[in-house]
């Protein structure tokens, strides 16, 4: 994004930092691919007093797509009722979406690493966004990083 709310980091990376408390951060990070079918990356959330980290979270072509989701958000800066939200297959990382008058957008990510095992965990921060141009930036940058191949 070409804001300081999010964007393409010089790692390579996107971080999506929260328009309202700068904080909080969720990272994309260390993307990689074993075949065609398949990206696989880590998702860090950080907030004061947290620190989290999924290493690989794994988002198949066939699935839901994320980049999607965004765009979709984004060409809704109008705003809808409710929650929206998309998760991977594994259900071990998800965002939800609501729209608060004004024109932002409330995106809550949320790691779950084997959400299926006693004594799991789970952490979730929010970002608050525009509705319109911050989103569309967010959902380009995100496409960006799961296309990136490496050098």
């Amino acid at each position: 994004m070409t804001t300081p709310d999010a964007g393409i980091d010089d790692k390579g990376g996107v971080a999506i930092r929260c328009q309202d408390n700068l904080s909080v951060v969720v990272r994309f990070a260390d993307r990689f691919s074993y075949d065609e079918d398949s990206v696989h990356f880590a998702v860090e959330v950080q907030a004061p007093g947290l620190a989290a980290r999924v290493d690989e979270v794994v988002v198949w072509i066939w699935d839901s797509d994320l980049v999607a989701f965004l765009e979709e958000l984004a060409a809704g800066y109008r705003g809808w009722d409710g929650e929206r939200g998309w998760q991977t297959d594994d259900r071990d990382f998800a965002v939800s979406a609501v729209f608060r008058s004004g024109g932002h957008v409330g995106l809550t990510w949320t790691l779950r690493p084997w959400p299926e095992a006693a004594g799991g965990w789970s952490a979730s921060v929010t970002t608050w966004l525009e509705a319109g141009e911050q989103m569309g930036s967010l959902a380009a940058d995100v496409r960006h990083f799961l296309a990136w191949e490496a050098r």
